[in-house]
C-alpha cells in the first residue's frame, strides 16, 4: 500500500467534511430563517462548521478503518458466501433498526423523521453501490451496502439519541458523504485488489 495514498484520503476527507457541515449548515441557517449579529457573528458561525465538518469527517475515517478490520476479520472466519450473508443481515437490521426501533419503544411517539432518515441512508448507499460496482466488480455491491447502511448507522447512535432533528442532519449528511467518498476511492488506494484472485476470479471492496 501506498502511504502517499492514504495521507491523500485523510487530507481530502477532511475537506469534504468540512465542506458538506458548510453547505449543511448554511442551508438550515437559511431554511429556518436564521440570522448573525454581524460579519464577526458569521464567520465565527463558519468556523464553527467547519472545525465539526473536520470532526465528522475523523469520525467517519475511524468507521471506515474499524470496517476494514472487522471485513478482514469476517473474511477470515466466514466462507466467502457466509461473510456476505451475515453483512446482508446486520445491513437490513440496521436499517430496520433505525427506521422502526423507537417507534415501537417510544411510547407511541410519531417517528416519521426515523423513517426519512432510514430512507435517506437507503438511497445514499444504493446510490454509492451502484457507482462503486460501475467502477469495480459486482462483487462490491454487498460490502458497499454494509458499510453505508450498517456502518452509518452505528456512527449516528450518538446523534439519535440527543432526539434532534436539526443536529441528526447536520451530523448525517456529511457523514454519508465522507463515508462515500472513501468507500468509492478505496480500490485506488492499493496497489492491488482488495482481495487476492480465487479460482481465476477476483473479487474487489
Amino acid at each position: 500500500m501506498n502511504l502517499r495514498k492514504w495521507f491523500f484520503l485523510f487530507w481530502t476527507a477532511l475537506l469534504i467534511g468540512a465542506a458538506g457541515s458548510l453547505v449543511t449548515g448554511l442551508i438550515m441557517m437559511l431554511v429556518n430563517g436564521e440570522k448573525t449579529n454581524g460579519m464577526t457573528d458569521f464567520l465565527l458561525y463558519l468556523l464553527i462548521l467547519f472545525g465539526s465538518g473536520v470532526m465528522i469527517s475523523v469520525y467517519s475515517q475511524m468507521g471506515f478503518f474499524a470496517y476494514l478490520i472487522l471485513n478482514y476479520m469476517g473474511k477470515g472466519v466466514f466462507p466467502k458466501r457466509g461473510w456476505q450473508i451475515v453483512q446482508l443481515v446486520l445491513t437490513v437490521l440496521a436499517l430496520l433498526d433505525v427506521m422502526f426501533l423507537r417507534l415501537f419503544v417510544g411510547g407511541g411517539r410519531e417517528r416519521l423523521s426515523d423513517i426519512v432518515l432510514g430512507i435517506i441512508i437507503l438511497a445514499a448507499a444504493i446510490v454509492t453501490a451502484y457507482v462503486k460496482v460501475k467502477q469495480t466488480h459486482i462483487s462490491a455491491m454487498v460490502p458497499t451496502l454494509f458499510f453505508m447502511i450498517a456502518v452509518t448507522v452505528v456512527e449516528t447512535i450518538g446523534v439519535l439519541r440527543i432526539d434532534v432533528n436539526a443536529a441528526t442532519i447536520f451530523i448525517v449528511v456529511p457523514l454519508l458523504v465522507c463515508n462515500a467518498y472513501q468507500m468509492l476511492i478505496l480500490h485506488k488506494l492499493v496497489d492491488g485488489p482488495v482481495e487476492q484472485t480465487v479460482s481465476g476470479r477476483t473479487e474487489q471492496v
